[in-house]
């Protein structure tokens, strides 16, 4: 009952922490959220060959790797949208402008 017991303190502490992460890029969040879920994972597959600690390092570098990479993705995607926007922008002032170069027509 006290196995039990302390492992689902440190599963809802260890939730709660990978949850509460951030960082400035979401490559910085994936890697920490990636790190702690690989660990997790690894630590539990390792411990069933005998090898817990060896499993959570493996299972950390891999996930926070995988994370990290998911997270560039998403900082590239985050990027580009947002400069296409700008361009939008700056298309629509530069349309915007030049119907009042032409000056008043009334036929418009």
């Amino acid at each position: 009952m006290k196995n039990i017991t302390s492992f689902l303190a440190m599963t809802v502490l260890g939730a709660s922490a990978l949850l509460s992460v951030s960082c400035a890029t979401q490559a910085g969040n994936g890697a920490l959220i990636g790190g702690g879920a690989g660990a997790l994972a690894g630590g539990i597959i390792g411990h069933q060959s005998g090898h817990t600690e060896g499993g959570a390092l493996i299972g950390g570098a891999l996930g926070a790797l995988g994370g990290a990479a998911i997270g560039n993705s998403q900082d590239q995607n985050n990027y580009n949208s947002q400069r296409m926007d700008d361009m939008e922008r700056r298309q629509q002032g530069r349309n915007y402008d030049r119907g009042y170069d032409r000056g008043y027509d009334p036929r418009y």
